[in-house]
């Protein structure tokens, strides 16, 4: 047997992790005092939530990264079948809360809980203790893939009610993730592709806002005051940030024109600010995540622990890619946020306690 030895990039990864967290706090300082201003006369309430919440995920990540990641092959089930119930207990009105047209959170009155951010993680548990299970198995499609594809599509489906099409992407091509990283066959990934790509039309042409969203993808002008706002406007900010940007809490967007400015939009009002060649210093930081998740992936000591870290790594990179995307127009909206930066607090602690299981992994290598 090959002894385990202590991964040398692993405190790499934890300080990286600080960093981004830092770094996110520092951009909704500014992105955020307009709006928490307007909502609850002080510039710093959400500010101090999330600071809070950046705090309660770093211990989180600190705890998790001391338990040994072979101990969620035991709870794969278990955590499965709760978030599961969760994802179906929001969607009952009077229990979940809503806001505009989604059913999407537990309202705990300081805390608003929302399950599919850890819907993304149970599922990567899942995943890796399913295919690490099955081994050869998985290349037969009846016997191997569709039984992991049908609980896939139970949680994608729970999340897609909601409705949350953007996270219900986003699971869906981490679940793809893994699959290309495990013993997958080519014609069955490909398969799969060409089936996601009808069904998102279809759920496209379904839904006449989806269908609204996705035509002001294309063109942006054809309704600049209607569902081609808020793209528009991003791209106002991003575009007039130029290489060097208005200064740090100089953008004009986040004074009402800009929606979500702490959500999705946060990458915008950055690029108004900061411009071109200091946002690529934070493009560079993810893409530096990137490098080191798939390096811990790749020296991982077993299946597990390569498709556990390929799955966390790349919910961060698919997020990004999202929002980033969607704020520069070359993919549509889709209310993703971006990892780290964005204001919320399931999604921030969902996210480090992925971060501590990456760092545990990272501890051992063949």
């Amino acid at each position: 047997m090959k002894k385990l030895q202590s991964q040398p990039f692993e405190s790499k990864l934890a300080w990286l992790t600080v960093i981004l967290c830092a770094v996110g706090l520092i951009l909704l300082s500014s992105a955020s005092n307009v709006i928490s201003l307007q909502r609850f006369g002080s510039q710093y309430f959400y500010l101090t939530r999330q600071a809070i919440f950046v705090g309660v995920g770093l211990v989180a990540m600190l705890l998790v990264s001391k338990i040994n990641y072979h101990f969620y092959k035991r709870i794969a089930l278990i955590l499965l079948g709760l978030i599961v119930l969760l994802l179906a207990t929001v969607l009952i009105p009077g229990i979940g809360f809503t806001s505009g047209e989604a059913r999407s959170w537990f309202n705990f009155g300081v805390f608003f809980l929302q399950p599919a951010e850890f819907a993304k993680l149970a599922l990567i548990i899942y995943l890796a203790t399913y295919i690490e299970a099955k081994g050869e198995m998985m290349k037969s499609f009846f016997h191997g893939l569709l039984p992991s594809l049908a609980i896939t599509g139970a949680v994608a489906g729970l999340i897609l009610v909601q409705p949350d099409f953007g996270g219900t992407a986003a699971i869906i091509l981490i679940a793809f993730s893994i699959y290309f990283a495990g013993s997958v066959r080519i014609t069955h990934l490909l398969a799969l592709v060409t089936a996601g790509l009808i069904a998102s039309y279809a759920l496209i042409k379904a839904a006449p806002y989806r269908l609204a969203r996705f035509s002001a993808f294309l063109d942006p002008t054809l309704d600049p005051l209607g569902i081609g706002y808020h793209i528009n406007q991003a791209l106002l900010a991003v575009g007039s940030g130029g290489l060097w940007g208005y200064g740090f809490g100089q953008s004009r967007q986040k004074f009402n024109f800009l929606p979500e400015p702490i959500g999705d939009s946060v990458f915008a009002i950055t690029a108004e600010e900061l411009g071109f060649l200091r946002v690529a210093v934070l493009l560079t930081l993810f893409c530096l995540f990137a490098v080191l998740g798939y390096g811990v992936a790749r020296k991982a000591p077993d299946t597990f622990g390569m498709l556990l870290a390929v799955g966390i790594t790349s919910w961060v990179v698919i997020q990004v890619v999202f929002n980033i995307g969607a704020m520069v127009n070359i993919l549509p909206l889709t209310g993703i946020t971006l990892p780290f930066i964005s204001y919320g607090g399931s999604s921030i602690i969902a996210l480090l306690i992925g971060v501590g299981i990456l760092l545990n992994i990272s501890r051992q290598r063949i």
